[in-house]
């Protein structure tokens, strides 16, 4: 669960909201426009809230939400108690944040921090162009709403737009030098241009100004590959021995720590930063995760693809999705199908898992799986695939494959034959062994929670590839297997594969994805803005000792 909270709320506590001018009159009923409404419960309101806020900030957010609720209960669409509610379900259930934003708004109206909040929420689900309208709403009203403007920001670095990020970054840093935002903001969206000297430069004037120390240093870390060891090392250790840094600074600073040393050939001192990086808060449930590879695999069987194969719906050919495990070379080929003049490359979209979660295809339903077969008509698949295809038109309305590389749709390969009997998808696999861990040293947020422990990480590992034998016995032939080492050994032969797979012409552009104009978000941004290397195939032999865990997991499918 994302634990930050939209900058609204303590503006909110301090002054109360933001004044309206010119606002729209209230819907009868609304807490401000009743004036029945006595003092007295006003201020117990508020004061619940406040203690809302409290708890939300101490990480409670089940404690936070039942008071939010005890007040909306008594009055009800209190815009600041919906409000409360929308940054407490950001982050763990987006759908429902987007709804509590949106009451708030129609509260009220005029609002910047409840506008910038919905505009959050909309980011956070993959929702490019409402968090645009919302954000420059919200700058609208409030011009030098710095945290407006470094959200606006980093959704135009999103949205594959970084060039119009950098002068709202350069506008928020003359109004607040020293906000804890704007630099590590203002780096991101250099580093995903290829502008990697400026925004090492740009993080080191965050660490000069002591803005983000976990932040900035992990980023900096990733801006380059040591060859020597740089003063900056030194300096991680000792933020490192602050006795005030808390767990998510404190995982930063390890994985920045065990980057410079991984790339200094320090190896042991290194896993160990990685290692202390990696301290879950809360255990994955593997028999959990067991229990939902099994309901896909027998909700989606092979009578269902025939029964849909001629009905269900879309035959376009425009989608393209890249799945695997993380860190499997997702991003790599995209870029090489992204460097073709008729490919866009959309980046890692949750749209499909959205579309997942409104027909009950979740983990947290796999009991009740079955059911969900009646409920997918030809109709409804139909109607679900022509708004993806507009949803995938907002990013490109010409080009003739436009890449979805979200890895984790190796989950939803069935939802994807029924919408889409067509597209084509590409699956990367990794040895097993690199594959599991380059997770392992990534600083992965709350989703990955697998990726925690080693003995976790080797039995996820397994249920992955259980299911991926499952999409190939049932979709045959549909799935194209790019292996990572392949690509790197002969990418030119590879590259040919894929976008003849794709249905293209072979374009030479593809051989030189890496001077390609365009943002790159994941945490492959460095390596993405090289030629093809090598040095990562058996990666694993330097962590040989401390990875036994992780070997006796993945068992049969590691290759040792």
């Amino acid at each position: 669960m994302n634990n930050r909270l939209p900058p609204a709320w303590a503006k909110h506590i301090k002054s109360g909201p933001v004044p309206k001018p010119s606002a729209p009159a209230l819907r009868p009923g609304s807490p401000q426009a009743n004036p029945s409404r006595p003092d007295a419960r006003a201020q117990s309101d508020d004061l619940l809230l406040k203690q809302a806020y409290e708890h939300k900030q101490a990480k409670r957010p089940k404690q936070a939400q039942d008071l939010c609720l005890q007040v909306l209960a008594r009055t009800p669409n209190y815009p600041r108690a919906l409000f409360m509610m929308g940054t407490i379900c950001l982050g763990y259930d987006d759908e429902t944040a987007l709804q509590y934003f949106a009451r708030a708004i129609a509260e009220e109206p005029r609002n910047a921090y409840y506008h910038l909040s919905l505009g959050e929420a909309y980011l956070k689900v993959g929702e490019h162009s409402p968090a645009i309208e919302h954000m420059r709403y919200a700058m609208e009203l409030q011009p030098d709403l710095v945290a407006a403007l470094c959200a606006l920001g980093r959704t135009y670095v999103e949205s594959d737009k970084p060039d119009l990020a950098l002068p709202l970054y350069e506008k928020a840093l003359k109004i607040d030098p020293d906000h804890p935002e704007i630099r590590v903001g203002l780096a991101n969206a250099l580093s995903s241009v290829g502008r990697m000297d400026e925004a090492a430069a740009c993080l080191n004037q965050a660490i000069e100004r002591r803005i983000d120390l976990p932040g900035a240093y992990y980023r900096l870390a990733q801006t380059r590959k040591f060859t020597n060891e740089p003063p900056e090392l030194r300096s991680i250790f000792h933020e490192l021995g602050n006795a005030k840094l808390g767990p998510d600074g404190a995982r930063l600073l390890h994985h920045a720590a065990g980057k410079v040393l991984n790339d200094l050939k320090r190896y042991g001192e290194a896993f160990d930063h990685f290692r202390k990086g990696k301290q879950a808060s809360q255990p994955f449930d593997i028999d959990r995760y067991r229990r939902w590879v099994d309901a896909l695999i027998e909700l989606f069987t092979p009578g269902l693809f025939a029964a849909a194969e001629r009905s269900f719906g879309n035959p376009s050919e425009v989608p393209v999705f890249v799945v695997g495990m993380p860190r499997s070379g997702t991003t790599l080929t995209e870029q090489i199908l992204a460097s073709h003049p008729d490919v866009y490359g959309a980046g890692e979209l949750p749209k499909l898992g959205r579309v997942a979660n409104a027909i009950g295809l979740k983990p947290s339903l796999a009991a009740k799986l079955n059911g969900l077969v009646d409920s997918i008509t030809p109709e409804l698949s139909k109607t679900l695939a022509r708004e993806h295809l507009s949803y995938l038109a907002e990013r490109s309305a010409t080009a003739l494959r436009i890449v979805d590389k979200m890895p984790h749709n190796f989950e939803l390969i069935g939802l994807i034959g029924l919408l889409f009997p067509k597209a084509r998808i590409i699956h990367c696999r990794r040895d097993a062994i690199d594959n599991c861990v380059s997770c392992f040293v990534l600083p992965f947020n709350g989703y990955h929670s697998y990726s925690d422990d080693l003995r976790t990480l080797g039995l996820y590992y397994r249920e992955y590839d259980r299911l991926m034998r499952h999409w190939n016995e049932v979709l045959p032939g549909r799935i194209f297997e790019s292996r990572y080492e392949m690509l790197v050994d002969d990418q030119e032969a590879q590259s040919r594969r894929l976008t003849d797979y794709i249905g293209l012409p072979w374009d030479d552009a593809c051989l030189r994805f890496f001077d390609r104009e365009g943002s790159v978000t994941t945490a492959s941004r460095w390596q993405v803005r090289q030629p093809i290397y090598k040095t990562s195939v058996k990666r694993w032999k330097n962590y040989e000792n401390e990875i036994q865990p992780l070997i006796e997991a993945l068992g049969d499918l590691a290759d040792i």
